[in-house]
């Protein structure tokens, strides 16, 4: 996630270069021309104007659509962090409540805490890896004795089978006397929260955003960008001033391209990159909560934003 307010000029013209080289050799090629004599080059403005009208409402319901996207998931990994904080609470508070039980273990019920708690820390960074795509697996073998991670290694969604996992050992402890058998009922409510936030988000990540506008979007964006100098060179003709068109006409092309580049960038916010939604700096604050109600003290140091960028 992008969280400075000043951008590198030079960077901001390398992410639209493509649309920008092209907008530039169309206005210097229709210059070109109309230097040579070329008259027949000069088209209407109303042509650039028309097209450009067309071409804005399709840049806005993208970028409406695509921001729309990028605010359900990052509204959905809020909703995570929270379910996070409250199911270790309820592990933690609903195993210390049957401390004056005859059958109370406190090393067993405090091995279920951390155990229990662990493994949501390890939901969270799983449904990032999985999110993402990415297969560093191994970074989450603290978390599992040797056999769950082997079966979680051959699972196909490693989330899904970490609450699983969860699951089990909350009823291993509601039969060994650990928690009551109500206590389940409001631990498995906050697995299904995560479980829902889960769903949320492989929604987005497995639907695009209709194929058809993104690209209507990009042809309209290039038959545009190649119209204009044509619809310009005229009337800067008219005035004199005719070499102003190619800045002019490029200026004009790159404030339609990066809009269209934005609305581009932020209809996938599960790609790690610098426009996404920052899944591991909410996955290490998940971490840091739940590690120090645990009681522990050497922390994961808290992600901050790198030149600008959280990731």
């Amino acid at each position: 996630m992008i969280v400075k307010r000043i951008f590198n000029p030079i960077k901001v013209i390398q992410y639209v270069k493509t649309e920008f080289t092209f907008a530039v050799a169309i206005a210097v090629t229709v210059y070109s021309l109309h230097k040579h004599g070329v008259t027949a080059i000069s088209f209407p403005f109303s042509i650039a104007a028309i097209l450009g009208s067309a071409l804005a409402i399709f840049i806005a319901f993208r970028n409406n659509s695509s921001y729309s996207r990028w605010w359900e998931a990052r509204t959905l990994w809020g909703g995570i962090i929270n379910s996070s904080r409250v199911i270790a609470r309820l592990i933690i508070t609903l195993t210390d409540s049957h401390a004056h039980q005859q059958n109370y273990d406190k090393t067993r019920s405090e091995q279920f805490k951390e155990v229990m708690i662990y493994k949501v820390i390890a939901w969270v960074h799983a449904l990032r890896l999985h999110l993402r795509k990415q297969d560093n697996w191994q970074d989450l073998t603290t978390f599992f004795s040797d056999q769950e991670f082997n079966e979680l290694q051959n699972s196909q969604n490693k989330p899904n089978f970490i609450h699983l996992i969860s699951g089990k050992k909350i009823y291993e402890a509601m039969a060994n006397g650990t928690i009551g058998g109500f206590d389940s009922f409001q631990m498995e409510g906050q697995l299904l929260a995560l479980a829902n936030y889960q769903g949320g988000c492989e929604r987005i990540k497995n639907t695009p955003l209709l194929r058809q506008y993104d690209f209507f979007t990009r042809v309209f964006l290039y038959t545009f960008m190649l119209l204009l100098p044509f619809s310009l060179i005229g009337d800067f003709t008219k005035m004199n001033i005719d070499y102003l068109m190619i800045p002019v006409s490029i200026t004009i092309s790159f404030v339609f391209a990066i809009i269209n580049k934005v609305g581009e960038v932020n209809e996938d916010p599960f790609e790690n990159r610098i426009t996404d939604v920052p899944l591991t700096a909410m996955c290490n604050t998940i971490e840091r909560d739940l590690r120090e109600m645990l009681g522990e003290t050497n922390l994961p140091n808290k992600l901050e934003p790198e030149n600008g960028l959280l990731f």
